[in-house]
């Protein structure tokens, strides 16, 4: 377990930013399930994707890794090779998966470590009851064992719990003999990363109708066409750095995509509502030293902005309010309450409410020593808070940036971070 002391110092500089972990999971299964060979260019090997690439090939596609890309020759007919799929602490390839494992009608388990033991599933189990399909686990905590062949037909699913379930059926009802529905149940959350999966499975080839949100139209006998496929940057990445610049000197991010679909493109709207002097272009978005001011922000779009916007409410004036951000308590851990205990460690005013946090801001914090939570984001988030703190912060457990942006200290450096390690 790395802990890092980081001098303060403001951070200035371009960046490239990292490819989508979104995207890249959702090209890599469209690719899978397509017949012939795709190139997936701009991809990073972080943990998260590590483990969807090898839960591919245990349903026996081929994946060639290179240095920034990744060959596969897909198939449309699966056949299972390894009947233990080993999802680390990704959240997307566990619920991305097992819809997927579905096809085969064979026995399959998945486990997990962390957090993701427990991160809840019940979506699914409500299902695998509809369908007659079997299953086992440890007290509702992974390992999951599933056997049984996925059905056409209607598939209630509550819409406020993670919109992982909705894309993990979307994959896999195009290849079933018959036209399916999902029906949400309640109000969609994170719709953007709907969107991100509907657009990823149009460029494959594959068809939702999408009606309001509230409904999905799903055709059967559809088939994955395999493709070349670039992965965009990743606006929820990009967010650290654009804070980062606001908060220190003047950072330029490049390889965004400004038309992109995903929700925490937000960022962009959020920081300027709060003052922050961001010049938007074509190709990159430039974030400049500014005095922000506090607002409510609405989080049910963009939970993954989370951390990074508690961070910046805490240095800005006045007081910011995050709201109808409560999925985040069953992210990589409990988010509110570790950017509550973390922040207030470094001499932030924040509180903790049931959905969210009350922040007034201040113009600088003290520094000392702050948990990771075993959490890429807390870490990263952190990081960026040292740029207006009076003493160095050391991070614990430093290493977990890895499971998303394993360059993200390398990076941190070129900008003019002072790390120790």
């Amino acid at each position: 377990m790395k802990n890092i002391k980081i001098t303060p110092s403001p951070l200035k500089g371009d960046i490239n930013i990292p490819p989508s972990k979104s995207l890249a999971h959702r090209a890599v299964i469209c690719a899978g399930l397509s017949s012939g060979i795709s190139n997936i260019d701009n991809i990073i090997f972080s943990e998260d994707i590590k483990a969807t690439t090898m839960g591919m090939e245990s349903f026996g596609i081929e994946i060639n890794r290179k240095d920034e890309s990744i060959n596969i020759k897909g198939k449309s007919q699966l056949k299972l090779i390894k009947n233990n799929i080993n999802c680390n602490e990704s959240g997307s390839t566990l619920r991305f998966l097992i819809p997927i494992a579905l096809l085969t009608g064979e026995e399959v388990s998945f486990e997990g470590r962390g957090k993701l033991v427990s991160r809840p599933l019940d979506v699914y189990y409500e299902m695998f009851k509809d369908q007659g399909i079997e299953y086992k686990n440890n007290n509702g905590q992974l390992p999951l064992t599933v056997k049984g062949i996925l059905k056409p037909g209607t598939f209630y699913v509550k819409g406020n719990i993670s919109s992982q379930f909705i894309t993990g059926l979307m994959f896999a009802l195009p290849l079933l003999a018959g036209d399916s529905k999902i029906m949400v149940t309640t109000e969609l959350e994170s719709k953007g990363y709907i969107d991100l999966t509907i657009d990823c499975m149009s460029k494959f080839g594959v068809k939702v109708e999408n009606k309001d949100y509230k409904e999905f139209y799903i055709k059967g006998n559809q088939n994955y066409i395999s493709r070349n496929y670039r992965v965009e940057g990743d606006f929820s990445q990009a967010a650290f750095w654009i804070v980062a610049g606001i908060l220190g000197a003047n950072v330029k991010c490049k390889d965004l995509n400004l038309k992109s679909l995903q929700g925490d493109k937000a960022i962009l709207n959020i920081v300027k509502e709060m003052g922050a002097n961001v010049k938007v272009s074509k190709d990159f978005v430039e974030a400049c030293e500014s005095q922000t001011k506090g607002i409510v922000i609405d989080a049910s779009e963009c939970p993954d902005l989370v951390p990074i916007l508690s961070v910046l409410g805490a240095l800005s004036e006045g007081t910011t309010r995050i709201i109808n951000a409560e999925r985040v308590r069953i992210k990589e851990c409990d988010r509110l309450k570790a950017m509550k205990t973390e922040l207030a460690k470094v001499g932030a005013d924040i509180e903790e409410t049931q959905d969210g946090l009350i922040i007034r801001g201040k113009s600088s914090l003290k520094g000392g020593v702050v948990d990771s939570w075993n959490d890429h984001r807390i870490a990263m988030a952190m990081a960026v808070a040292s740029i207006k703190c009076e003493e160095p912060i050391i991070i614990t457990n430093s290493e977990v940036v890895k499971k998303s942006y394993p360059e993200f200290w390398k990076d941190f450096k070129m900008l003019g971070g002072i790390i120790d390690e």
